[in-house]
């Protein structure tokens, strides 16, 4: 039966992340409940041993304090087997002293990749580089997929999680390129527009006193402290 709890079909964000059972190099996992309380990123990759995915584990363990001063933990996927994960992990630190601390999951029957719209039948039967960000409530929040001759861009996930928290934190949104942005002013976020008239004069006198700016009602922006 398709609903909020037993959805048909592929994941969509806001969709609670299926409950599963997988094998990884740091031993059997149950998702979502082993992250209870944390955000994860889960991201699949084509195969072990191949040049851009280990750019890419590199590159995410390069990154691996940043996510988990987030509350943030990554795992990663594909449906090699679980020795040609250890064997390439060790690998990666005998040769390029690179040690990958995050578990990743050995979905050699490919369940959890179908289940999750991971494999494309136009990319053959490897795993496309695929991204989902799940919050600590175990909600699906952010999903993005790259093709398989295209590596990620690493520092986007980080942002990617750092701006989903912080709308969570400060009821906001955040605006392109975020903390980066040069519009509306650099480092600023987006105060969601008035859906009533009662708010348009709230934000009208917010904005005579000082506490936000408004190029109009509808696009209010303020600094957090």
């Amino acid at each position: 039966m398709c609903g909020e709890e037993n959805y048909c079909g592929l994941p969509v964000i806001g969709d609670k992340f299926p409950e599963v059972e997988v094998k990884t190099t740091h031993g059997v996992i149950k998702l979502p409940d082993h992250y209870k309380g944390k955000w994860f990123v889960l991201f699949s990759h084509p195969a072990d041993f191949t040049p851009v995915c280990t750019t890419e584990f590199i590159g995410f363990q390069k990154r691996y304090d940043q996510f988990r001063e987030m509350n943030c933990e990554l795992i990663g996927l594909s449906i090699d087997q679980v020795f040609s994960h250890l064997k390439w992990i060790e690998w990666i630190e005998e040769k390029l002293g690179v040690k990958i601390e995050f578990p990743v999951i050995a979905d050699d029957r490919g369940e959890l990749a179908e289940m999750l719209g991971m494999i494309s039948p136009f990319k053959g039967s490897n795993t496309v580089r695929a991204v989902f960000v799940v919050d600590d409530k175990g909600i699906i929040r952010a999903i993005i997929y790259y093709p398989q001759e295209v590596g990620r861009n690493l520092d986007e996930i980080v942002r990617l999680v750092k701006a989903l928290q912080t709308s969570d934190k400060y009821g906001v949104a955040t605006p392109a390129n975020w903390p980066e942005n040069d519009f509306p002013e650099e480092g600023a976020v987006i105060i969601p527009p008035a859906s009533s008239i009662k708010e348009i004069e709230e934000r009208k006198k917010a904005c005579e006193k000082g506490e936000i700016k408004c190029l109009d009602w509808w696009l209010c922006y303020k600094k957090l402290e």
